[in-house]
């Protein structure tokens, strides 16, 4: 007997781009700092946080990825800049963070974007693979809150900051160990920092991203066979989601609007992450997904 479709419609698109539930102002005098803001979500959400009136920073070791984001912040009438930095090195932090300060003022809200990330079965994964996405996702996060925040406490005038997660910090992520690992750290990290930085009057919040594609993606993370495959029908949603619906999150909770909110991370998935099935599909190891051949005696 064949299988029985039924035609459901799921949740709706979201408004179109440029429109949001927030003030024209409502970042007006503010600093944003994003770093990996020249790519895919994290140039997101540094056009939004420009529409919305703020000056923006965009962070990233890459020139070509910086001048893009420069460009998206511009062309919504914002004001914006590019820094220089490998968030791996607290004076290259420092150093940029810098430069923002003296250009277009002291940091009032940073986005913590930036992130390294590719499928590897855990026993293929070199130890320098894992050193350098750790390093970047969860070093980094931290060295970049802990450089704010040094600057934000003496002064009292407060901040918020976003870090940017993912919903295998909670599940785990076959395939993804490394990732995986760092990010459950950034999901602990935020809780904490909430805790202890909430008498200074900085928020701290997570933001987690369901299935977005999008231009940028690596060509690693694109070509997982099946990636693109019948994307719409893998989400209780019925469609995946618009990169502006994580920009309006983040746009939200670094808000007035927001200001009771800390410790929190924020999923934007259609309730993907929390999907089961009544009956399990069959089991398909990681190595078979990734098109990968058996581990043998000897691979390094």
């Amino acid at each position: 007997m064949p299988e029985q479709v039924i035609d459901v419609p799921g949740l709706p698109p979201p408004p179109p781009i440029g429109a949001s539930a927030l003030a024209p102002e409502t970042y007006r005098h503010q600093v944003v700092v994003v770093t990996g803001g020249g790519t895919g979500l994290g140039r997101s959400i540094a056009t939004e946080f420009g529409r919305l009136g703020a000056a923006v920073a965009i962070v990233s070791r890459d020139g070509e990825h910086r001048s893009a984001g420069i460009e998206a912040v511009e062309a919504v009438g914002a004001v914006a800049m590019g820094a220089a930095c490998d968030i791996r090195d607290p004076e290259g932090i420092a150093t940029a963070f810098d430069a923002v300060n003296r250009q277009l003022g002291p940091i009032d809200v940073l986005i913590n974007n930036a992130a390294g990330n590719f499928p590897v079965p855990a026993e293929d994964m070199s130890p320098n693979a894992w050193r350098t996405v750790v390093d970047i996702v969860l070093n980094g996060t931290f060295l970049c809150c802990r450089n704010l925040a040094r600057r934000l406490i003496p002064t009292g005038r407060g901040g918020a900051i976003v870090n940017v997660g993912a919903s295998y910090a909670w599940t785990g992520g076959p395939g993804f160990a490394h990732s995986a690992a760092a990010k459950a750290g950034v999901k602990n990290l935020t809780e904490t920092l909430a805790v202890e930085w909430a008498p200074y009057g900085i928020r701290v919040n997570g933001l987690v991203p369901g299935l977005m594609p999008h231009e940028d993606e690596t060509d690693a993370i694109a070509g997982i066979p099946g990636r693109h495959d019948r994307e719409d029908s893998r989400v209780p949603a019925g469609r995946v989601g618009y990169p502006r619906e994580l920009a309006w999150a983040a746009t939200f909770l670094c808000s007035p609007y927001a200001a009771y909110i800390s410790g929190h991370s924020l999923v934007v998935d259609g309730a993907n992450w929390q999907r089961r099935h009544t009956v399990q599909p069959p089991f398909t190891p990681i190595r078979q997904q990734l098109g990968r051949p058996p581990f043998g005696k000897g691979t390094d």
